[in-house]
């Protein structure tokens, strides 16, 4: 779900035209695995301070089309080791026993 101040930008024609555009430009397939896309994912974590900035927001070259297990799995190693010791993510963003 969107963070309150996104809910605007990701109801505008703009991001809905954008996202439109680069899922056809991808064949609407996950960037990095090739199944399925399902989450259109900004590279540049959006902020309230770059939420109006069409260059990140807008642009290409910051987009990737990622499958719900790939977008996961990329979040989840921005705050690994945060688990408790013994548990990690694995590929698919599931946590499990670290063996």
């Amino acid at each position: 779900m969107a963070k309150e101040w996104a809910i605007k930008f990701y109801d505008s024609k703009s991001w809905k035209d954008c996202r439109k555009a680069y899922i056809a430009y991808v064949f609407g397939l996950c960037e990095e695995c090739g199944r399925a896309g399902y989450i259109l994912h900004h590279k540049i974590i959006l902020t309230p301070t770059n939420i109006n900035d069409p260059n990140i927001t807008l642009n290409h070259n910051h987009l990737e089309y990622l499958c719900i297990g790939c977008h996961d799995t990329k979040h989840y190693r921005k705050i690994q080791g945060i688990t408790k010791e013994g548990l990690a993510f694995d590929e698919y963003g599931d946590l499990v026993k670290n063996d």
